[in-house]
């Protein structure tokens, strides 16, 4: 009798939602090599199932690609939320309100710059895809049911009732705040900031948020 060398490949999936399975699959493959990896064969080949059976869920790559995505911009937005935690006393800080409200901003921006550093393929393949526009999508949301975006809305809504940003400031403060990070973020990961050392990047990193606190 010969050897088999692997179980056949189901065209069902009997341990919970193929959907899910197929994203989580991607974001594997998005994590080890970057948002071109995100194919559908390789994603199925993964969990288990013949390649047509992801058609009931995505139509082509794209598709996958743009759940993958929508996923990886919820890993973020966890990593941010548990970065304000760590950075704001649940008791309050000694600074009064003001500087609680910074310390939440200052989270925010160095939990993105580390996101993106310890996870470039994911950083990428949250940004691979035109069509997520929507900024307030639930399913890019962390466990708090807020995206990044949403997020530092928030947070720069605490330093206008703070007192620490006039109201005056706050429309489209977002739009700034989130354009000079992300932009650095990218230095580090794929442009000529990439080989600087974690030191290097630590203090560019802090220099950018002194510049970003100066532009509110």
């Amino acid at each position: 009798m010969g050897s088999r060398t692997g179980a056949p490949k189901r065209d069902t999936y009997r341990h919970g939602d193929l959907r899910n399975a197929l994203v989580e699959a991607g974001l594997e493959l998005a994590r080890e090599s970057g948002p071109d990896a995100v194919v559908l064969r390789e994603a199925t080949r993964r969990v288990g199932v013949v390649p047509n059976a992801a058609y009931r869920h995505f139509a082509d790559r794209r598709a996958l690609l743009s759940a993958v995505a929508q996923a990886a911009l919820a890993l973020l937005a966890a990593e941010l939320e548990a970065a304000v935690v760590a950075a704001v006393p649940a008791g309050g800080d000694k600074g009064g309100p003001p500087a609680v409200a910074r310390a939440a901003v200052r989270a925010l921006v160095a939990g993105y710059l580390g996101f993106a550093q310890a996870e470039p393929g994911l950083f990428r393949a949250a940004f691979a895809t035109s069509d997520m526009a929507d900024t307030g999508n639930a399913s890019a949301a962390g466990p708090g049911g807020l995206t990044a975006f949403q997020l530092l809305g928030a947070a720069l809504d605490g330093l206008v009732e703070a007192g620490a940003l006039p109201p005056g400031r706050r429309a489209g403060a977002e739009y700034f705040v989130w354009s000079a990070v992300h932009g650095m973020a990218v230095l580090l990961v794929d442009g000529p900031l990439r080989g600087l050392s974690p030191a290097e990047a630590g203090q560019a990193g802090a220099r950018l948020m002194e510049s970003v606190e100066r532009g509110l």
